[in-house]
């Protein structure tokens, strides 16, 4: 039974996944900053909320020496829905706010400005499966983990709540589509990029992790949420300057 504890955090993930779900397409009648109600900011905090036990599970594994190829397989399916899915049905509803001001889409209507949302699960779940399948990744990344990904989404609502006005009526949709296809493609390239397990307790072996470390303390205290994106491209700039690749190999 003890065995099965990291399973039960993976299924966590899965859970708050699908209550962020929920919440994105609840209608609560409340307008903030040009978004459809604070639902979508219960959204992006359940995704959070994933990642943090997405992050546990592995831990707990390790702790009770419960790695196991079925807990493996759980926690792509689960990754799959908590930041493929719901990360792109924040930005579907997003763009759905901005196509309709001001009022709710019609019930059964599909909302083609939207329809590019959907890159983002294709993309999170292409890229789940190229894990678990390339063993490099072991020991660094290739292309952006989909649950970077899709935290990064979900701070949307909640930087867009800080009153930075990055999403405006005039250029909202312009935004969002570049952020599908940054993002989309950032989880299918080969970029190798940083694994964020400390493998050692050396302080050589995790300096790159260090480094990310500092820096996300430091965009947190000045920047509050606007700091999660900010923290997306000092990863990847930390990684395209230290090269993972080379050092696995030199390993």
């Amino acid at each position: 039974m003890i065995k099965q504890i990291p399973n039960l955090f993976t299924l966590l993930n899965l859970v708050f996944g699908c209550l962020a779900i929920i919440f994105i397409f609840r209608s609560d009648g409340n307008d903030i900053l040009g978004i459809s109600g604070i639902s979508l900011i219960y959204a992006g905090t359940f995704i959070f909320a994933s990642a943090v036990v997405d992050f546990l599970d592995g831990f707990v594994a390790r702790l009770f020496k419960a790695t196991s190829e079925m807990g493996a397989q759980l926690d792509s399916l689960a990754d799959a829905v908590s930041f493929g899915v719901a990360p792109g049905m924040i930005i579907y509803k997003l763009i759905e706010t901005f196509t309709f001001p001001g009022q709710e889409a019609q019930s059964g209507f599909i909302n083609w400005p939207a329809i590019p949302a959907l890159l983002i699960p294709c993309a999170a779940v292409w890229r789940l499966a190229k894990f678990n399948l390339d063993k490099e990744q072991t020991y660094y990344f290739k292309g952006l983990p989909s649950p970077a990904a899709g935290i990064t989404i979900a701070s949307l609502p909640l930087i867009q709540l800080g009153k930075t006005g990055f999403l405006e009526p005039e250029s909202a949709l312009y935004i969002l589509y570049v952020v599908i296809i940054i993002i989309s493609w950032l989880m299918v390239c080969n970029i190798p990029l940083i694994s964020l397990k400390f493998k050692s307790k050396s302080l050589k072996d995790n300096i790159d992790k260090i480094i990310l470390v500092i820096i996300a303390l430091i965009a947190v205290l000045l920047l509050k949420w606007v700091a999660v994106p900010v923290i997306l491209v000092a990863y990847i700039i930390v990684s395209l300057i230290l090269n993972p690749k080379k050092q696995a190999i030199k390993k």
